[in-house]
């Protein structure tokens, strides 16, 4: 148990309407890619594209293939592809937002902003309020990612107000509530990672109540709310002890052993801190570990 979001898996699962014609090697392409078989894709893709260099579903999937295998130039240029054989709005919508995901892994911002924009565009072209949605959180990422928050933040606030249901809203609040702690605005990321844990307690992954309980329990401790802190950390422990999530019971105990210290009851942090350090061992996650250290440096 542990969340997981990667460029890759946000690139498979977008697909294109179902207006073209799909050949056979399209939907090999398809099946290898669900399959994790990137290679067989690309194959399967360039095969399509012999038969049909006009086929918008095959650039889509050889793509992704490259995309897969970080081949990331070269999958621009497939989705260019697609883009401009592309005659329906939705279609392009979706061609948009792969070009703009492509330029954000080439680091290439100013062109990911612009094509999210234009995905934006054609989102509302084609009254698709769930791709506004997308094109505002993807343009908010790229924002973030670079340091610059207050643009992040209306991207951000922008798709909250699009979201659909329960999960959307906590995907959006968790995103909000993490640009105000940046801005050190610390209670506002309070009350929205609040708000986000709400939605993902009645309708979010167990991944995502974990994730959304541990981080609330950092910004309680940011603001000095030790009491509410102690009780959402204590109770995550709890439930990611029950259900086999040791990494979060490791987040858990090392953001705990902060408000331990804060109390002046240094020896249950120093516990708190080896458990979720024997948890990094035992798992051998060197990233947790590395990220054990950094949490806790200067803590006694």
């Amino acid at each position: 148990m542990k969340l997981q979001i990667t460029l890759s898996s946000i690139f498979i699962t977008l697909f294109l309407n179902n207006v073209y014609a799909e050949s056979s090697e399209v939907s090999a392409c398809k099946s290898a890619l669900n399959k994790g078989d990137a290679v067989t894709a690309l194959k399967q893709a360039e095969k399509a594209l012999s038969n049909n260099n006009k086929e918008v579903e095959a650039f889509i999937c050889q793509g992704r293939a490259l995309t897969a295998t970080t081949k990331f130039d070269l999958a621009l240029s497939s989705f260019k592809q697609a883009n401009n054989l592309s005659t329906d709005v939705f279609d392009k919508t979706i061609a948009t937002l792969l070009i703009g995901r492509t330029y954000h892994a080439l680091k290439q911002d100013d062109s990911a902003i612009a094509s999210f924009q234009q995905s934006l565009v054609n989102a509302k072209a084609a009254s698709n309020q769930a791709f506004e949605r997308v094109a505002h959180n993807s343009m908010g990422d790229v924002y973030f990612e670079s340091n610059q928050y207050a643009q992040a933040l209306s991207e951000y606030m922008a798709g909250t107000k699009l979201a659909a249901n329960d999960n959307e809203r906590g995907e959006s609040y968790e995103k909000v509530a993490s640009t105000h702690h940046k801005l050190n605005q610390n209670d506002l990321a309070v009350e929205y990672q609040l708000k986000a844990y709400l939605m993902h307690d009645t309708a979010g992954t167990l991944d995502q109540y974990a994730h959304s309980s541990v981080e609330l329990g950092r910004y309680y401790v940011i603001t000095k709310s030790y009491t509410s802190a102690e009780n959402i950390l204590n109770k995550i422990i709890k439930f990611a002890k029950e259900q086999g999530g040791a990494y979060y019971e490791a987040q858990g105990s090392y953001v705990l052993a902060q408000v331990k210290v804060a109390k002046g009851d240094i020896a249950t942090a120093k516990s708190l801190i080896e458990n979720a350090k024997l948890i990094a061992k035992n798992t051998n996650d060197k990233a947790l570990d590395a990220e054990i250290d950094q949490e806790t440096k200067g803590l006694f």
